[in-house]
């Protein structure tokens, strides 16, 4: 069974240009390990004040982030974009995410 994942971190105010920039050219091996690990229509959105909203769809989300945290590409992509984020507390963005419950889908 396919699991639609919405997860949600916040972008300091003062990076958002900069973090805009750095997904108009998201490294091409970084796009490839995420289609190998399971990630499909995965889209971010970014509000004013930072608030980001990613949506995606897997049929495993805990194995598709198992299956990033093994790819030394993320791991690269992590450490770069984790200054960008608020609220950490030291993990990784990819750590970091807080996954929404799905109340309601109209399919």
């Amino acid at each position: 069974m396919m699991e639609r994942v919405c997860f949600l971190l916040k972008v300091k105010p003062e990076r958002l240009d900069e973090y805009k920039r750095r997904h108009q050219s998201v490294w091409p091996e970084m796009l490839e390990a995420l289609r190998e690990t399971g990630w499909r229509n995965y889209s971010l959105f970014l509000r004013p004040d930072g608030l980001l909203v990613g949506y995606l769809e897997t049929d495993d989300f805990a194995a598709a982030l198992r299956g990033m945290a093994e790819r030394r590409v993320n791991e690269r992509w992590q450490r770069e974009m984790a200054p960008f984020f608020e609220a950490l507390d030291g993990r990784r963005p990819d750590e970091g995410m807080l996954r929404l419950e799905e109340v309601f889908h109209l399919s």
